[in-house]
C-alpha cells in the first residue's frame, strides 16, 4: 500500500542530509507531496513535486511505480537515494528509465552576505543590453507567464498569485513587452527558492540569463531568503559558477517515461 503522507515530518528522518530544497518544499508542506509506505512509522518515502521525485529510506518498487499525474506530463526525473534506488527503478522502468547526470550546486549562504559579491551581481544586472526590459514577475506577468508554454516552469508550482506573493520571486527580461529570459523560482519553501531559469531560443547568447539570475539572488538576499541552485548541465553550472556558487558533486537521476 502507498499512503499520502499529511503529517509530513514523519518523513523527516528518511531525508536527513539531502540537501535539496524541493525535499524541504515539502516537508515544510508549503508544495508537493509525500508518499510513505505506512502514515504512522514508513519505512521509504517518495516525494513529488513538480517534474522531480525523490525516494529515501528503504527500497520499495510499489512506492517506485507509484507515479499520480501532476500537471499532465508524461515523464518525471527520479532521484534516488542510493544506488539500490537507482537498480530498483531501471528493474521497475527498463527502457522508460534513462539513467542521466545532475550537477549538484554548494549550498553557501554566506557568499552572498559578501559586499564584494554583491557589487558581482549589481554590475551583472545594471548590463542589461538595450531594447530590453528588466522586470520583477508582478500579478500581470504571473498570469502572462502561466499561458506561454516555454516559460510556464516560472510560475506553474504556485496555485494562485497569492502563494507566488509568499513564497515565490522571479526576474524577466521583457523585448517588446514578451518574455524572452527569466529567472524565477520553480519552486519555494520557508527560508527560500529553487531557482530555475530559462531564455527563449532566438534570444539566448546575449547574457540575459545572467542578467535575471543576478537580480533574483539580490531580491533574495532582501527578503533574507536564500535561492538554490541545482543543475541540468554543465552550462547551468558555468553560470552559477558566474554568479558565486560552488559545484559540489555529480550525482544520478533518471527520465523515466511515464506508462499511458
Amino acid at each position: 500500500m502507498v499512503f499520502e503522507l499529511s503529517q509530513t515530518q514523519k518523513a523527516a528522518a528518511l531525508f536527513e542530509g539531502w540537501q535539496e530544497s524541493l525535499i524541504w518544499s515539502a516537508l515544510q508542506g508549503v508544495m508537493g507531496k509525500i508518499y510513505v509506505d505506512s502514515e504512522e512509522k514508513p519505512a521509504c518515502a517518495m516525494v513529488l513535486l513538480g517534474d522531480f521525485c525523490f525516494l529515501a529510506g528503504k527500497p520499495n518498487q510499489e512506492l517506485v511505480l507509484h507515479q499520480p499525474r501532476q500537471g499532465g506530463r508524461d515523464f518525471v526525473i527520479m532521484v534516488p537515494q542510493n544506488e539500490s534506488w537507482a537498480a530498483l527503478i531501471e528493474e521497475s522502468y527498463g527502457e522508460r528509465a534513462k539513467r542521466i547526470v545532475r550537477y549538484a550546486i554548494k549550498k553557501e549562504p554566506e557568499v552572498f552576505q559578501k559586499e564584494s559579491q554583491k557589487k558581482v551581481l549589481q554590475a551583472i544586472v545594471d548590463n542589461v543590453p538595450d531594447g530590453y526590459d528588466l522586470q520583477m514577475i508582478e500579478e500581470s506577468l504571473f498570469w502572462k507567464c502561466r499561458e506561454i508554454e516555454w516559460c510556464r516552469d516560472w510560475v506553474k508550482q504556485y496555485e494562485d498569485y497569492a502563494m507566488f506573493q509568499k513564497y515565490g520571486l522571479g526576474a524577466v527580461i521583457l523585448k517588446d513587452g514578451e518574455p524572452v529570459s527569466g529567472a524565477s523560482s520553480y519552486s519555494g519553501y520557508r527560508g527560500g527558492i529553487e531557482v530555475q531559469i530559462i531564455t527563449r531560443e532566438d534570444h539566448r547568447r546575449k547574457g540575459l540569463a545572467s542578467v535575471c539570475a543576478a537580480k533574483l539572488i539580490l531580491e533574495c538576499l532582501k527578503r533574507g531568503w536564500y535561492p538554490s541552485w541545482d543543475a541540468k548541465n554543465k552550462w547551468s553550472v558555468a553560470l552559477s559558477e558566474k554568479l558565486g556558487y560552488h559545484f559540489d558533486r555529480e550525482y544520478a537521476a533518471y527520465e523515466v517515461i511515464r506508462a499511458h
